[in-house]
């Protein structure tokens, strides 16, 4: 023998409405798809925009040391960030994020995937993101930051 519906002591189903599930599976669906990210969490673009930063000035500096023109511009894509942590950075509070990328150097058929870690602060209105990198500057360990890049 089947059981039979699951009545309330009104005599009504037990189970929410077909409309209800449906509504609340599209509210977790939504909320799965939006990358969780949080309220002021940098976006994709802002971490592919960092990292090309960050690749940048390191060809430039070797470059520079070595006496040679600096390469094109990194093509990075496909960010994948396995750790994040609130950290201070100079007086104010920032984002140190690790994991691993893709990108190539310009001209370059060969694409490779390698781990990163970037730190990142909030712009003073909270409206942009900055690359900052640690610095030695003596005894004392300071920061170097860089806005981001505008790309329109």
């Amino acid at each position: 023998m089947l059981p039979g519906p699951l009545l309330s002591a009104s005599g009504r189903s037990a189970l929410p409405p077909l409309g209800a599930c449906l509504i609340a599976l599209a509210l977790g669906l939504l909320l799965a798809l939006s990358g969780c990210q949080g309220v002021g969490q940098p976006s994709q673009q802002v971490l592919l925009d960092a990292l090309e930063l960050q690749i940048a000035l390191t060809q430039r500096s070797i470059a520079s040391a070595l006496a040679l023109d600096p390469p094109g511009a990194p093509q990075v894509s496909r960010v994948r960030v396995s750790h994040q942590e609130k950290v201070p950075i100079g007086d104010r509070q920032g984002l140190h994020l690790s994991g691993q990328f893709d990108w190539r150097l310009a001209n370059d058929p060969y694409r490779v995937d390698s781990p990163f870690e970037l730190y990142l602060l909030r712009g003073e209105k909270g409206q942009s993101w900055r690359l900052a990198r640690p610095s030695a500057e003596g005894d004392r360990l300071g920061w170097v930051t860089d806005p981001l890049p505008l790309k329109g």
